[in-house]
């Protein structure tokens, strides 16, 4: 069985060569850049580095391409695309054109996509606009949904955080939009090679450790532990290292957990930066085998997450936008809504485009129901 595993993920492999390939020929690549001098010399510092790559704190075995794996990618009964179209409230540019008001408000654009308003500064958290999460545009997982806004009309940003550079959490069109714009861009270790590749100028890059913190007006944003791994090309697994982040303002919190497996160190950083008025939690693209949970925690475990950072209301994200996991598209939320309930958790459910304010009732709809 292993060997006709094995020889079925070459197969694989080929074939996602010839497409890359292709892609180079007509309509250009997006890999991002090599990592080289200060940056090189800064990650083989890290205490999270060794055998050129980085490490999870809680070691996991390597994901490989597994016989399960392969079973459900080609032979899985799933419903992993929404039989009907996705609803999506439209945001009105007009609403970006001046300052963000006072508070804190969010509104999910689909996946991990999240425009933030907090303490008079507009933030966005791994933001993915391209229809294609890819490195090239014309194959790959697709979008279900448009975004709510337009990328050309996408203004008044202040700051955007990645969690890490996976194609479905760093897109390279975005940043470019918003380079022009003096955005500044606050990034795990290694991750600004991509962005200087991309052309933005040094002054707006911010690659960092965790634990390390940077000032953002009255905000500071910390980049604090979780639990993934990194890679947008063949030879760079492990390369740049992810993070979850911390945005603590003087009347807000905030927490977005990125791509990750459950960790100890949620718990801590709860202590350490909570409670948190609004927390942004990856619910989906899990399994199949028990070894995908060291990298993609099921929806019971984000609840957990939640609850141990101390946030007082969960939005959930990382759904209902790709085709990447081997579940049915509407079996996160469904789960999350279920775990929320047994832990009187504050879940809210908005859709793609929907506003929600802290300190503001929100009422929550069984949405995914109707897309039917």
């Amino acid at each position: 069985m292993a060997t006709f595993s094995n020889e079925i993920g070459r197969l694989v492999m080929s074939a996602g060569l010839l497409v890359i390939g292709a892609g180079f020929l007509t309509n250009g690549c997006s890999f991002g850049g090599s990592i080289s001098g200060e940056r090189m010399a800064r990650i083989k510092a890290s205490p999270y580095y060794e055998n050129d790559a980085f490490y999870n704190e809680e070691r996991q075995a390597p994901l490989g391409l597994t016989w399960s794996f392969l079973d459900a990618q080609f032979f899985g009964d799933e419903v992993r695309e929404p039989p009907s179209e996705i609803p999506v409230v439209n945001i009105d540019p007009e609403t970006l054109a001046g300052l963000p008001a006072p508070g804190l408000r969010a509104i999910w654009l689909g996946h991990s996509s999240v425009l933030i308003e907090i303490d008079g500064q507009r933030i966005m958290v791994d933001p993915v606009f391209s229809d294609y999460a890819s490195p090239v545009q014309f194959a790959g997982p697709k979008r279900f949904h448009p975004p709510p806004i337009a990328l050309a009309k996408l203004v008044g940003i202040n700051a955007v955080m990645i969690s890490h550079d996976h194609y479905d959490h760093l897109d390279r069109a975005v940043i470019e939009h918003l380079t022009l714009q003096g955005t500044q861009f606050y990034v795990p270790l290694g991750v600004g090679s991509h962005l200087a590749k991309w052309g933005v100028p040094e002054n707006q890059i911010h690659d960092m450790e965790w634990g390390q913190s940077k000032k953002l007006g009255g905000l500071t944003i910390v980049s604090t532990p979780n639990r993934h791994y990194s890679g947008r090309g063949l030879f760079d697994y492990k390369a740049t290292h992810w993070s979850s982040w911390s945005v603590i303002g003087p009347r807000h919190r905030l927490f977005y957990s990125g791509d990750t497996g459950y960790s100890k160190n949620f718990a801590r950083i709860g202590e350490t930066y909570g409670p948190f008025d609004l927390t942004f939690i990856k619910i989906g693209a899990y399994g199949p085998g028990d070894n995908w949970l060291n990298v993609h925690m099921t929806p019971e475990d984000a609840v957990r997450v939640h609850l141990d950072v101390r946030g007082k209301r969960m939005l959930p994200v990382h759904w209902a936008t790709f085709n990447m996991a081997h579940h049915d598209w509407d079996e996160p939320i469904k789960r999350a809504r279920a775990a929320a309930e047994k832990n009187n958790v504050e879940l809210v459910t908005p859709t793609v485009g929907e506003k929600v304010v802290a300190g503001n009732s929100f009422s929550s709809t069984n949405w995914w129901e109707r897309v039917n």
